[in-house]
């Protein structure tokens, strides 16, 4: 079956389309855009216009990518900021327009289980059991599980949301360092008295934050998915990577070969929650995904 699924994330907005077939999965299509549609959400509960209008200009674009590659079914998942707008049902009126079908917004244990099926489904439970952890742009999931999940917690410190609150400036002061700190360590601790971190064998990362540690820790000139993907990346590298994130600015973090420019501004907080998240957990290394929610999406249309 040729399946389309779409992650409308606070920051981006993804599209995969495949073939699943039982245990058979061949990727077709995959694609990102940077559309912030969580810009300001944080501070007023809303979405702004122009945020609207850059989603659903994405999603028309995707709309294309699905007709012309005969895809049977489309599931659209929106997620944190989504969640958390007053205004949402003018984006949802907006995506049911293009696609035909009503967007998803789905609770935080939901994006939580998928991101464990799309990070964990190709791994041996030999690594099991996981803390799947996936930073996003409005919150973080942590998901402790082996073949299923055994618990989760959704917690609101993503990229966008810390670089809103606290990370005002490029580079940030030590004071927003340490008030950016403060909340992300308040967060992960509400985590930690939900999800038990020392009953991980392996910590895998998923997401943009994660990958693009890890693009850093591993020295890359330009992006590459198929170097990412399942690398290791020690401890001490991703702090040396979120520190080097914080004393740079704009212009010499968009001149990274491997950053995409829709990170550019958000990177040293997601690398922030990356390092708190490492420390607090006691992890050694993490294990960065390419496959995350968005292939849990795709897996989770083969049982509908």
């Amino acid at each position: 079956m040729r399946v389309a699924a779409i992650d409308c994330g606070t920051n981006s907005l993804r599209l995969l389309i495949a073939d699943v077939d039982g245990n058979n999965f061949r990727e077709i299509h995959r694609e990102m855009q940077i559309v912030r549609l969580g810009q300001g959400v944080d501070k007023n509960k809303a979405f702004a216009p122009e945020a609207i209008e850059r989603t659903l200009e994405g999603t028309r674009g995707f709309a294309n990518a699905i007709r012309s590659r005969g895809v049977e079914k489309i599931r659209f998942c929106a997620t944190s900021a989504t969640r958390d707008a007053t205004n949402r049902a003018l984006f949802i009126d907006g995506v049911q327009q293009i696609l035909g079908i009503t967007p998803e917004v789905i609770p935080g244990s939901e994006e939580a289980a998928l991101s464990f099926i799309g990070a964990t489904r190709e791994l041996g439970q030999e690594l099991a059991p996981f803390l799947v952890v996936d930073i996003g742009g409005g919150s973080t999931e942590f998901v402790l599980g082996s073949t299923e999940v055994q618990s989760a917690k959704s917690v609101n410190i993503g990229c966008v949301r810390m670089s809103e609150r606290h990370l005002t400036s490029q580079p940030p002061t030590q004071e927003q360092l340490l008030a950016a700190t403060s909340d992300i360590d308040a967060a992960i601790l509400d985590a930690g008295s939900h999800v038990d971190f020392s009953a991980a064998q392996t910590l895998i990362a998923v997401a943009g934050t994660a990958t693009t540690v890890a693009a850093a820790a591993l020295g890359l000139d330009q992006y590459d998915r198929y170097a990412i993907h399942l690398s290791r990346i020690p401890a001490a590298k991703v702090h040396e990577v979120a520190a080097m994130f914080a004393t740079m600015n704009r212009a010499e973090i968009a001149a990274l070969g491997y950053m995409h420019p829709g990170r550019v501004d958000v990177i040293a907080s997601g690398s922030l929650v990356l390092s708190r998240v490492i420390d607090l957990t006691g992890a050694s290394e993490f294990v960065a995904s390419e496959s995350d929610i968005l292939d849990g999406i795709a897996w989770s249309l083969a049982k509908i």
